[in-house]
């Protein structure tokens, strides 16, 4: 098989069956079947590879991984039902009771209430560094400490950490790293080259990239990706057969995609950059983002996401998603249709002001999802409801 990325996406598929079609088909089922009743204790007690029932595996849901596995330049990996089911269950199989996280502050909203609420109910404690401390990461490690992770680009606020440095940090302390490759899909940056041990996804995002369905998956070292498996065929938060095929689909157009979001979100962040009802925008290959250098050498391209910051606060915030006359209001981001967020009353709302305020989310930030519709008609949705 090529190693190009893009061979690989089409050309990586499950083996044909007896119809001998073009395309993979769905597998529609929730168990499989055997020869006989050896055929049957040898699958279950894993002495061959072979589909016992679709909460373990798949064709659908294994064909969709091995993309994503050769795509990151991982060993193994698992899909699951959406992203946070991938983000829960990486830390429900790798972390004891008496653990310790140590993770960038600036992670998606639901990441945070799982930090915060749920995994101190098993005695599970993280602590945190702000984008510009990487410098205070070691004084965060404790004895305890198993995992360091981290999301980048970040949400909402697209910005960037150096991969490589905590790639040797982790090295330095014996540390899982762990990094949320979401906004960056595996065609822009690859975690594991600089020394990630797992990578997830979020796959409703761009890799889906039509906002159809939800799936989250996780690549990385094939003893820890055994660890996930067994936890999450146990516990049920597997991918649906179809899902995996319409991601799997997905993952054949995701480069060509990809370089059309990227050129629409450098044009759109450049008309921003110069508009007067803007204080600030932030893209990661514009020259004035802070971390402009770092992603310059760990990204093939800035991503999708333009973060900018709306003269006149919170209403101004609320009055510009009101006047949008082509874009989205969603949630969701990384569709063929453009989508604007306003953070600070949607997706991170349940956060205090405090606490939005430390990870760069202002009242007037907006998270703007470019999509692939003609570059002029959002400029000029944009525009128009800035004025207004």
């Amino acid at each position: 098989m090529s190693k190009n990325f893009e061979t690989q996406a089409i050309r990586t598929q499950t083996e044909r069956s007896q119809f001998s079609e073009h395309s993979t088909p769905l597998y529609l089922t929730s168990s499989f079947v055997f020869d006989d009743a050896e055929d049957m204790r040898a699958s279950f007690a894993e002495e061959k590879e072979k589909n016992l029932y679709s909460r373990f595996s798949n064709p659908n849901t294994t064909e969709f991984v091995d993309k994503i596995v050769a795509m990151e330049g991982a060993e193994a990996g698992y899909a699951f039902a959406t992203g946070m089911a991938a983000v829960f269950s990486t830390f429900g199989a790798l972390l004891n009771a008496g653990d310790h996280i140590v993770s960038c502050r600036s992670v998606f909203g639901s990441t945070h209430s799982l930090f915060t609420k749920y995994l101190p109910k098993w005695n599970i404690e993280t602590s945190y560094f702000k984008i510009n401390e990487i410098d205070r990461i070691e004084s965060l490690i404790q004895p305890n400490t198993k995992i360091l992770y981290a999301e980048t680009p970040t949400n909402p606020a697209v910005d960037i950490l150096d991969l490589e440095l905590l790639g040797s940090i982790a090295k330095k302390h014996n540390l899982l790293l762990v990094i949320d490759n979401c906004f960056a899909t595996p065609y822009l940056q690859n975690p594991i080259k600089f020394g990630a041990d797992l990578v997830i996804h979020s796959a409703t995002k761009l890799i889906d990239g039509q906002g159809r369905v939800l799936g989250g998956v996780v690549v990385g070292k094939e003893e820890l990706i055994r660890e996930i498996y067994l936890f999450s065929r146990n516990t049920g938060p597997t991918m649906s057969p179809f899902n995996a095929w319409v991601l799997s689909k997905s993952l054949e157009t995701l480069s060509i995609r990809v370089e059309k979001h990227c050129e629409n979100a450098l044009k759109v962040a450049q008309f921003l950059e110069e508009h007067p009802k803007v204080n600030l925008v932030k893209y990661p290959f514009l020259k004035s983002h802070p971390q402009h250098e770092i992603a310059k050498k760990q990204m093939r391209l800035g991503g999708n996401i333009v973060a900018f910051e709306v003269k006149g606060g919170i209403e101004a915030g609320r009055n510009f998603l009101n006047s949008i006359k082509v874009c989205s209001l969603s949630a969701n981001l990384g569709d063929t249709r453009t989508i604007v967020t306003h953070p600070a009353s949607t997706t991170h709302s349940k956060l205090s002001e405090e606490d939005r305020l430390e990870v760069g989310i202002t009242d007037g930030l907006v998270r703007c999802s470019l999509g692939l519709e003609n570059v002029e008609d959002i400029i000029n949705d944009l525009n128009q409801a800035l004025n207004n």
